[in-house]
């Protein structure tokens, strides 16, 4: 049986066949007179069973089985034969003047057989063939009015709905928009709190200086450093000055003309925006936070200019190289990388080229008087990051030649720039010691020091270069300090080798320092012991021990100053700065 939805209809024409004689009547086959499905539908309720009229050679089921009601015949089946009218052919839509539709051919031999008194079967309204209305349409659609209007109701509440929940939508974006502002705001007060807390133990330190403080200035962390006792080591040559309290400071540098600290630092709170903080070495030690160029995420490395100490470089995993003029506290230049920079360096020959170590193994060069695109972009030999570049003297150097000192997990290498002929990158031997960790390097002696901790997986080529600012603290391993020595413009030569107690996770940092009346000192942490070890080189003797306060070491830096030299390290949340009374 065709399916009962290809078929619809709509309009009517009127067809008129010609008369029929009563021979051509007698000669048409007559088919079983057949009741209509309101008759059925009363016999089928009075007797309880169901009874549904077919075509000849059907049965009284349709072809699945299943019975058929009125709703289903309605509007979709010629009531007669029980079969699909169509559009076309014998068995056409058609209509009486009733109103009662059936198929062409049906009606037709209907009438036909019904002799004279021809009637509709359905309504029993008397008609004749020239009544039979052809309708021309595709489907016979009845309409039910309750149905449309619950429709129509139920479009209105969708409509009404849809309308509520728009409202409510921008309710929402407002609340977001105010919470926003609320929590932005809570953080500006939290930091003024914090500045607020400083300044009444300040003021308070002031108040009763010698009882509280022993003669040490106060902290910025808002607690005061106690007597230092026999646990400190001031057999050497250096002696503990300031121990400052400095929040979540994982980098610093010392301007020793200026007096000020320079630290990267992560403010507490939510959201923990990353911030750089300028400190007096002076009392009452003032301090400025400082917002970083938008995008800039955490700082990697940081360097006040050798040459003009109102200028630092910054290297961000946001992938810029930032400049900084502490004269007004803002960045005057900001650099876009094609990676997160690890590393930077200024220039030791002038003040206006800079280096950056990225996380791709790559090395760019900048002039500062030509912020459109890199002066020299060169693609590193293996894709390590470069986790620390020292700018070298060109005194041995060809003209117009500079050179950098850069190291990453894989080794150290120098890399020379500019010149007429194209140069390849020195690579300095070490031996086998495992994954270059750290690298310092003294300026006045050519002192380098390389450290190193075991390979772990070769696989892996960011195993060895964790971030400094990696929440892991890790732990103490075995590992060595190699001591190289330059000579010439190209040359290096291993001096010695030694044991360390190294961390397995982050990666430290040390510094080498050239004292008169101790010669060249190498200060590194102990990860086991805890204590920032100076030895002399290239013989590696420990000739001091200082004792730290927390745990783990995350900067050391050596600078000179008026009094002869300060040496500093940032551990969590202490900043202790030690000054050469051996200068003195």
């Amino acid at each position: 049986m065709p399916n009962p939805s290809d078929y619809i209809a709509l309009g009517s024409q009127l067809e008129e066949d010609s008369e029929e004689t009563e021979e051509e009547q007698e000669e048409e086959w007559f088919i079983p007179v057949m009741e209509s499905p309101w008759v059925l539908a009363e016999k089928e309720s009075k007797n309880g069973e169901a009874t549904v009229c077919s075509n000849a050679g059907e049965s009284g089921e349709n072809s699945q089985g299943n019975e058929w009601n009125r709703g289903d015949i309605d509007g979709l089946f010629c009531p007669i034969c029980m079969e699909a009218w169509t559009t076309t052919g014998d068995h056409h839509v058609c209509c009486l003047p009733c109103g009662h539709i059936f198929g062409f051919s049906c009606i037709r031999k209907w009438l036909q057989q019904q002799g004279t008194t021809k009637k509709c079967p359905q309504c029993n309204r008397k008609c004749t063939l020239k009544d039979v209305r052809k309708l021309f349409a595709s489907r016979v659609v009845a309409i039910d009015g309750e149905s449309q209007k619950r429709i129509q109701s139920l479009e209105a509440k969708c409509i009404s709905l849809d309308k509520k929940n728009a409202v409510l939508i921008k309710k929402e974006a407002e609340w977001k928009k105010k919470e926003a502002e609320w929590k932005k705001r809570e953080a500006l007060l939290q930091r003024e709190l914090h500045q607020l807390k400083e300044k009444t133990i300040y003021l308070e330190h002031l108040l009763d200086v010698k009882p509280r403080t022993l003669g040490h200035p106060p902290s910025m962390g808002g607690y005061c450093v106690p007597s230092l006792g026999s646990e400190f080591n001031e057999q050497g040559p250096f002696i503990l000055q300031k121990e400052l309290g400095v929040d979540d400071a994982r980098l610093f540098d010392i301007d020793a003309s200026s007096k000020i600290i320079l630290m990267t630092r992560r403010l507490q709170g939510l959201g923990g925006m990353h911030v750089l903080t300028k400190m007096s070495l002076v009392a009452p030690y003032t301090r400025q936070d400082i917002s970083l160029p938008t995008g800039s995420k955490a700082v990697r490395d940081l360097h006040i200019c050798p040459s003009d100490g109102s200028l630092s470089l910054f290297a961000s995993l946001g992938k810029k190289l930032s400049v900084l003029s502490t004269k007004i506290n803002n960045f005057i230049l900001a650099y876009d990388l094609p990676a997160p920079a690890w590393s930077c360096s200024w220039d030791l020959n002038g003040s206006h080229q800079i280096y950056a170590g990225l996380q791709n193994g790559s090395l760019v060069v900048f002039d500062m008087r030509q912020t459109a695109r890199p002066l020299e972009f060169v693609n590193g030999l293996t894709s390590n990051p470069v986790h620390t570049i020292y700018s070298l003297h060109n005194s041995t150097l060809p003209s117009g030649v500079t050179a950098v000192l850069s190291a990453s997990s894989a080794g150290i290498c120098q890399w020379n720039f500019g010149g007429c002929e194209e140069r390849q990158p020195v690579v300095l031997e070490t031996g086998n010691q495992g994954a270059c960790i750290s690298l310092a390097y003294c300026l006045s002696s050519d002192d380098i020091i390389a450290s190193f901790r075991p390979r772990i997986d070769n696989s892996n080529e960011m195993a060895y270069s964790q971030h400094l600012l990696t929440p892991a603290i890790g732990q103490g391993v075995q590992g060595s300090h190699v001591h190289l020595k330059r000579f010439g413009s190209n040359c290096y030569q291993k001096l010695a080798v030694t044991c360390a107690n190294v961390n397995d996770v982050r990666l430290p940092r040390s510094a080498v320092m050239n004292i008169e009346s101790h010669g060249c000192l190498f200060a590194s942490g102990d990860e086991l012991t805890g204590e920032l070890v100076l030895q002399e080189l290239p013989s590696f003797t420990v000739i001091q021990h200082l004792k730290l306060r927390k745990q783990p070491i995350y900067d050391v830096k050596y600078v000179h100053d008026v009094d002869g030299g300060l040496l500093g390290c940032l551990c969590d949340d202490i900043l202790q700065l030690y000054g050469n009374h051996a200068l003195k």
